[in-house]
């Protein structure tokens, strides 16, 4: 099961910052993705656990940061600068294979989401 929190409004170039926690098991991958009224879901970011590796999306790429707390099975995305084209519906999702994924249809399972919407 994931959890996702954290969401809310913010103004543009504020911060927030998501979280979503597992139980039941540890997966090896996990990313977020976004989904704004009218758009195709699409990945944020993934974290691979196993390595450390990670992926953003271009629009994103420094300003975004993913984590992960092994110890609380805890993900995270600190975002930063946000813009108002960041608001949309954020998902928290994972898989039990390794490797960073931006396809939706690589992760298993998910989260029901939490809305973020900048102005």
């Amino acid at each position: 099961q994931l959890v996702e929190s954290g969401g809310g409004s913010a103004l543009a170039g504020g911060s927030v910052r998501l979280s979503c926690a597992a139980s039941g098991y540890t997966f090896n991958t996990y990313s977020w993705f976004r989904q704004a009224p009218g758009q195709e879901r699409e990945g944020v970011a993934a974290i691979d656990t196993g390595d450390g590796s990670t992926y953003y999306l271009n629009s994103v790429e420094g300003r975004f940061t993913i984590s992960h707390d092994n110890a609380k099975n805890t993900l995270y995305l600190q975002m930063d600068n946000l813009k108002p084209e960041d608001s949309a519906m954020y998902y928290c999702a994972a898989r039990k294979g390794t490797a960073c994924y931006k396809e939706r249809y690589m992760y298993d399972y998910w989260g029901q989401g939490t809305q973020v919407t900048v102005s």
